[in-house]
């Protein structure tokens, strides 16, 4: 069955909204199977956006992600990449669809309240960094 990683970032944190973000993915039907708060330091937050690290953006990307204590969650099932990504929107919440989870919460492109794998592969190594193996479950 296909995992993705979900993190609710720091502005959700900020305004409460981890529980409405879950609960909204979870009644799409999509199974829970890890969830952590954790406060990520500056190693982990820069081997998760490595992908970024020549953009202008990525010092602020990370000094962001690691300003407050974020949740991290796994979601099984068919094709939940897609599905995630689909529910969450377009990366600019002034983009994304009417009822997405960034249109209705995201505050602009980076305070945009979650972060999605985006495709299987790198949902695994994504998995990877922040879950060991036992703290997942079926």
């Amino acid at each position: 069955m296909e995992r993705s990683l979900v993190l609710i970032k720091p502005d959700a944190m900020e305004r409460g909204l981890a529980g409405v973000i879950i609960g909204r993915l979870q009644g799409e039907g999509l199974k829970l199977v890890a969830l952590k708060m954790l406060h990520m330091d500056r190693a982990l937050a820069e081997r998760h956006y490595a992908i970024h690290k020549d953009k202008p953006f990525y010092k602020d990307l990370v000094d962001y992600i690691i300003s407050t204590p974020i949740v991290a969650a796994v979601f099984e099932g068919r094709g939940v990449v897609e599905r995630i990504r689909e529910l969450m929107g377009a990366t600019d919440p002034t983009r994304a669809a009417a009822g997405t989870i960034r249109k209705d919460f995201g505050l602009d492109v980076q305070r945009n309240s979650t972060h999605a794998s985006d495709s299987p592969e790198n949902a695994e190594k994504e998995i990877s960094l922040f879950f060991k193996e036992n703290e997942v479950f079926d």
